[in-house]
């Protein structure tokens, strides 16, 4: 069994557990870049232990940091609350209920300056490891391990190779396709995973495709992957 010495010592982070700082930080750092546009106000819903631990695990501030953009193993992420005052961040922590989730999640609300939301369900698994579970009510098993694009789309037939088709303009491999719909011809979300980042020249031409409502692209560090 091979098993790396980060398996063992666990990530480089500031705080006392790598699910609940960490882990949080990163799943609330990942959550704002799917977001996308700016937002001046966050809520934090929390479900099982993250509910009932947050405070003394560092938890609530860690959410706070990663929505600021800042990464886990940042030293100032006891200043969060300061930070966000800086910013002119606005913020809420409530309690939810969450069936069949894993203990360790919670329910981002990000309020967007345009007057839109963002809705996005992740958890932390362990190891600064998470997994974004819905967006917007979307399912999806992003553990953002590699770049991606999120595709807001009408369920339209042919849009989805339309799609590829401008990710093969660009030379750009799909490791992993995931299509969630509600209700066939409605609204549709696609997740792509690739091996390689997404420039933004693409991200413009695939705003453009029929059928398209929205893209967004997560290209992750390097210490990401």
């Amino acid at each position: 069994m091979n098993i790396s010495i980060f398996d063992s010592t666990g990530p480089i982070m500031i705080g006392s557990s790598s699910s609940h700082t960490a882990g949080a930080a990163r799943l609330a750092r990942i959550a704002a870049l799917i977001a996308g546009g700016p937002f001046s106000r966050v809520s934090f819903g929390l479900h099982g232990s993250f509910a009932k631990t947050y405070r003394g695990h560092g938890t609530d501030r860690a959410l706070v940091f990663g929505a600021l953009g800042y990464r886990e193993d940042d030293e100032r992420l006891p200043q969060a609350f300061e930070l966000a005052k800086h910013a002119g961040l606005a913020y809420d922590f409530y309690e939810i209920n969450l069936e069949g989730a894993h203990e360790n999640t919670a329910k981002i609300t990000f309020f967007l300056n345009d007057g839109s939301r963002q809705e996005i369900v992740g958890s932390s698994i362990g190891g600064a490891q998470i997994v974004i579970h819905r967006i917007n009510g979307f399912e999806t098993d992003f553990t953002a391990q590699s770049p991606a694009l999120f595709i807001s789309q009408q369920d339209r037939p042919g849009t989805v190779s339309d799609v590829t088709a401008v990710l093969a303009d660009y030379r750009i491999n799909i490791g992993v396709m995931k299509v969630s719909r509600k209700e066939k011809g409605g609204l549709a979300l696609c997740t792509i995973e690739t091996d390689d980042p997404i420039p933004e020249e693409a991200v413009q031409r695939l705003k453009k495709v029929r059928h398209v409502l929205s893209a967004q692209a997560v290209n992750l560090m390097e210490e990401d992957e």
